[in-house]
């Protein structure tokens, strides 16, 4: 037979007959909810500014919303941050700079500036 050291009473158990004493019991995650991560359907009571209704469901507060014709939009602060900036054509630089090192060498000046 195996046997296999116990963590619980520090002995040595068979594994095919081990103690129902030693088997872990873990506490629950939550104390107050049996289900982790429930969202619950209820919250605070709340003026619906279509029909002038206090609310407390969720579900009721969302159907009067979309039968109203409007959308629930959230407070993502993604959307408040401005657009990601394009990526600078280092080429195009390049090319731009030689053009004009380039114009400069054979003499052309923008006339006007400095005059």
């Amino acid at each position: 037979m195996r046997q296999r050291y116990c963590r619980m009473c520090g002995n040595w158990h068979e594994l095919e007959a081990w103690p129902i004493e030693c088997f872990k019991v873990t506490k629950a995650a939550s104390d107050t909810l049996p289900v982790p991560y429930f969202i619950s359907d209820t919250m605070e009571p709340t003026l619906h500014p279509l029909d002038q209704r206090h609310y407390t469901s969720k579900s009721t507060f969302e159907r009067i919303t979309r039968e109203g014709g409007y959308e629930t939009v959230g407070n993502d602060p993604a959307r408040l941050r401005p657009p990601p900036k394009p990526k600078a054509d280092k080429k195009a630089i390049k090319d731009s700079v030689q053009k004009a090192m380039a114009r400069f060498r054979r003499g052309e000046r923008v006339s006007g500036i400095n005059s």
